[in-house]
């Protein structure tokens, strides 16, 4: 079987099939160079959670309880620390208005049943005492982690070794097509392309910034600096990445002087000790949308006698659904029935609801 695309979904689902003993091939020109080179590594479905997306908080409560078991056998096969840790997440509202959105988000949660705990400005500084003094309040997810994502690319590299081809693949009758001209025959193939390639997904730009300071947070921090979304979220080896733009336009995906701006100006406000933070790095990718923002999973149609199965449009959460998605493809792949939180993200959703309209 073949898997299209290597970034940490289609590395995940391939190391999950490779494990249960099937006989996998990866291809892409250029593993884990997108989405995956990008995200913070936000494994925080409460964070992200909103209304409406009852069936995605559900989706990513469930990856989000499979990461540590995933992450330990990743590093105990590869050698490769991928710097999971369990520090929790902490909303900030800067002012009022901001203020208002973190307590409707802690209302949606408790409705849920995830926990969720108020913090006023004292407790705010006792938890994370880099905080601006101007803060108006917060709260507190328990459960919400954090990993890097390139660690755990380069350990699925590691543990996959040749099985990774660097070509461009097509999928084609009865296998993928190379772009040197070779057919790989395939009884299954996985599409997990990312932001391109699939139906009903598109790109949504997001720039990311990496500093290294010494006055970095303890913990993940999520917050709205008066209405501007920004996220901080510390590593280990000493660097903080700070990201939050979402921007929706063709063409290659490229930092822009508005957007970064506007995630230093937040960022400086929420922690004021990045003011002297060094500049590491500063990149934009663009993650796979969906409609409803919810992933592709599942069998779709093919002209040949393969099985075809999309992996993909997972959005915000391509690293906090990795786990999940590499289950719910193997299931799909052995027959047996995968995980009934995924069905709601059948990829024939869209076109369902174009036919009842």
């Amino acid at each position: 079987m073949v898997v299209i695309g290597g970034g940490i979904i289609g590395l995940s689902c391939a190391d999950e099939l490779l494990r249960a003993g099937h006989d996998v091939v990866v291809c892409d020109p250029a593993p884990a160079s997108g989405a995956t080179h990008a995200a913070a590594g936000m494994l925080a479905p409460a964070g992200e959670a909103w209304f409406g997306e009852g069936a995605r908080l559900r989706l990513g409560l469930d990856s989000l309880e499979r990461w540590p078991g995933f992450a330990a056998g990743l590093e105990q096969r590869s050698g490769i620390d991928v710097d999971l840790r369990s520090t929790g997440n902490l909303l900030i509202g800067m002012d009022r208005d901001d203020l208002a959105e973190v307590f409707r988000c802690c209302a949606l949660l408790e409705g849920s049943g995830v926990q969720a705990e108020s913090l006023d400005r004292d407790e705010l500084w006792r938890r994370e005492p880099g905080l601006s003094s101007r803060a108006a309040g917060g709260a507190w997810l328990p459960r919400d982690r954090h990993v890097d994502p390139r660690r755990v690319a380069s350990a699925l590299l590691a543990v996959l070794g040749d099985r990774v081809v660097p070509h461009r693949a097509t999928p084609v009758a009865g296998g993928v097509a190379l772009e040197d001209g070779r057919v790989l025959p395939a009884d299954v193939v996985v599409l997990a392309t990312g932001a391109r390639g699939l139906a009903s997904v598109r790109p949504v730009r997001g720039e990311v910034i990496r500093v290294r300071t010494r006055d970095a947070p303890s913990h993940m921090v999520r917050a709205r600096v008066h209405g501007q979304p920004v996220y901080v979220v510390p590593r280990s080896s000493g660097e903080v990445v700070v990201g939050a733009t979402e921007e929706e336009h063709p063409g290659h995906a490229a930092p822009t002087v508005g957007g970064v701006a506007r995630l230093l100006d937040a960022a400086r406000q929420l922690l004021p000790g990045l003011d002297t933070a060094e500049l590491v790095d500063v990149v934009a990718r663009d993650r796979p949308g969906t409609p409803d923002n919810g992933p592709l999973l599942g069998v779709v149609h093919s002209p040949g006698p393969e099985t075809r199965i999309v992996a993909g449009g997972h959005y915000r959460g391509v690293v906090l659904l990795a786990p999940v998605t590499a289950a719910v493809v193997r299931a799909l792949v052995e027959g047996s029935p995968p995980p009934d939180i995924a069905d709601p993200f059948r990829p024939d959703r869209f076109e369902r609801t174009t036919a009842c309209s």
